[in-house]
Formats: C-alpha cells, sequence, structure tokens
C-alpha cells in the first residue's frame, strides 16, 4: 500500500524539511520511500513544495498527480493544490494563514491554527511541524515516536537547541489532529 505526500508552502516555511522529516522516518521505519523536492527561483519567500510517497512496495513512480495528502503552509498552497487532491483524499492546512473555507467536500478538510499554536513554542516557523503532527494523526504513515527520531538525527545542527520546541509542535498538532 502506497500514501503519496504532498507539503507544500513559501520558501522558509520549512515544506521540504517536514517532507524531509517524514521520509527519513518512514525509511527508518523500514518502508519504502520516494522524496522530491521543488521550488521557485526566489527560494525563501518563493512557493516550496515536496512529494513524498511511502509505501510497503517499492515505489514504481515517484511522481504524483493527485496526492492523496496535502499538508498546506498558506493559501497559494490550498490554492494549488485543493483541485489535485484525490477524491477521499486529506487536506491539512494553517487555518492561521488561510482565511477561506475549503470548497470541495469530497475530501477531508482539516483547519489547524498551525502558526498559532507555533509561536506558543517560540517560532512560527514550527507551523510545519504543528502540521506534519496533525497529518500523522489523521494517517499514520508512520509513527510519532519514528518522526521524533528522524528530527533527532536529521534537525540541522544550527537548530539543534530547538529540538525540544520542535518535539512538542508536532505532539501539539497530533493532539489537534486527533480533534
Amino acid at each position: 500500500m502506497e500514501t503519496s505526500i504532498v507539503v507544500s508552502g513559501f520558501g522558509g516555511q520549512g515544506a521540504l524539511l517536514a517532507g524531509q522529516l517524514l521520509a527519513h522516518a518512514a525509511l527508518a521505519s523500514g518502508l519504502e520511500v520516494t522524496w522530491i523536492p521543488s521550488y521557485g527561483p526566489e527560494m525563501r519567500g518563493g512557493t516550496a513544495h515536496c512529494t513524498v510517497v511511502v509505501g510497503d512496495e517499492p515505489i514504481g513512480a515517484p511522481l504524483v498527480r493527485h496526492p492523496e495528502c496535502v499538508v498546506a503552509l498558506n493559501l497559494p498552497s490550498v490554492d494549488k493544490y485543493e483541485p489535485l487532491v484525490a477524491a477521499g483524499g486529506l487536506l491539512v492546512y494553517d487555518s492561521t494563514l488561510v482565511q477561506r473555507p475549503v470548497e470541495r467536500v469530497d475530501l477531508c478538510a482539516v483547519a489547524v491554527p498551525a502558526s498559532e499554536v507555533a509561536q506558543r513554542f517560540g517560532s512560527p516557523r514550527l507551523a510545519n511541524l504543528v502540521l506534519l503532527g496533525a497529518l500523522l494523526a489523521l494517517r499514520p504513515v508512520v509513527t510519532l515516536e519514528a518522526m521524533g527520531a528522524a528530527l533527532r538525527d536529521h534537525l540541522p545542527e544550527r537548530h539543534a537547541d530547538l529540538l525540544q520546541n520542535n518535539l512538542e509542535a508536532l505532539h501539539a498538532g497530533a493532539a489537534l489532529g486527533k480533534g
């Protein structure tokens, strides 16, 4: 069984890092995984997204037209991916930054005040982990423990002092996802 996930936002919001951490957690959990990053030429402030495919068998094609899950860190990401999420899929988005309701009724849309919650842990840049936690509560492709291990093993050294805040943001998002 495969699960396709797109994580999307502006450069600097941590969309690529969130996808990379998810890929590391899946790999460490013995799953098959692909991770394909994409970002605009502007980098910080431009668009950034990645596609992660996790499965229990070798993955035939890493490219996905209609992902089962989308984590949207901002309004342009919701605008772009809402029409593309597979019917019956999941769209988790930051309701702090996305003020409009999701229009599609054939998918599960979960609004999480991720930037607001992230601020409680010291930085709105932790919104990516809040949303990732919510995603994993709703679609447990990997465990929170595996994500925690991926954070400990792969958080850039320059951010090592933020490990505890990252873990707390992840778990707060999971609690919100369980609702």
